[in-house]
């Protein structure tokens, strides 16, 4: 199923895409897409008999704001340079382990809604990556089987960075992180059934029409299984909440100089095959 949440900022309601592209209402059936819900086998189970039987009503997708696909996001996990052709365009030594920062979950936002430049910034940057979103509590998983066991969806996320904060501003990577807007989601959740291989997915990322980011979940270090039964091992997954699972080679950082840094004006478009596409424009915050 590709679940998602429509609606203004804050008043989204939740709804379906069916297999012919029209967009459904599941309002009357359940009350939001979030952790309880990812959890509740037998809602999930009631929201895909209802769109089979044709029960679920119809939805004017027309001028309707796409918003994150999950509510009350609890934590937002992010692994870092887990794609080896980012790592060597970035200098830096494949890890021998994930590399675990964390976003806030306000930093979550739809997937078309405006990225605001950070006052002062100089060196925002861009990263789609594929999301993992937790259907299950997860503790000390012991094996890819159950890691996947575990796992509710996937969805395309934009892991908005600012590398003067991240980077030369001294402590941890967060400050370049969580700059408010730093993570569009979306559209869709797309549950496990419809993703047989998350390590066969293509991702790809415009800026200004121009592509500069074309890359494969095969490149990664660390595989979806094992970055979720990593995890796991230092912190409680609970249901709804969200992995970032890192960036192809692309990003304006890996640029020669001079980096192509984001700026106001500029719109950043994206998309994983079979998962959806954002479009962001930039302003300044």
């Amino acid at each position: 199923m590709k679940l998602l949440r429509v609606g203004t900022a804050g008043a989204e309601r939740p709804a379906l895409l069916d297999a012919e592209g029209t967009l459904r209402d599941l309002s009357g059936t359940v009350t939001d897409i979030d952790g309880a819900l990812l959890a509740d086998t037998d809602a999930l189970d009631r929201i895909r008999s209802a769109a089979e039987a044709g029960e679920l009503p119809a939805l004017d997708a027309a001028g309707l704001r796409v918003g994150p696909p999950v509510a009350r996001i609890g934590k937002v996990v992010c692994i870092g340079l887990n794609y080896h052709d980012h790592a060597k365009e970035t200098g830096a030594t494949p890890p021998a382990e994930p590399v675990i920062f964390f976003k806030a979950a306000d930093t979550v936002v739809g997937p078309d809604d405006t990225v605001l430049v950070p006052r002062k910034s100089v060196k925002t940057d861009w990263e789609v990556e594929l999301a993992i979103v937790i259907g299950r509590t997860a503790r000390y998983l012991e094996s890819d089987e159950e890691a996947l066991a575990h796992i509710a969806g996937y969805a395309v996320s934009h892991d908005v960075s600012e590398r003067e904060f991240q980077i030369e501003r001294g402590g941890t990577w967060d400050k370049g992180k969580n700059c408010e807007t730093f993570n569009p989601l979306g559209p869709w959740l797309v549950t496990t059934d419809e993703v047989p291989d998350p390590q066969a997915l293509s991702l790809k990322l415009w800026v200004n029409g121009e592509l500069k980011q074309d890359g494969t979940t095969a490149q990664q270090i660390f595989p979806v299984a094992e970055v979720v039964r990593y995890v796991s091992q230092f912190m409680t997954l609970y249901p709804g909440d969200v992995i970032n699972t890192g960036t192809p080679a692309g990003v304006a950082m890996g640029h020669p100089e001079p980096k192509p840094y984001l700026r106001a004006g500029d719109v950043v478009e994206l998309e994983i095959e079979g998962l959806g596409r954002q479009r962001q424009e930039l302003k300044d915050a």
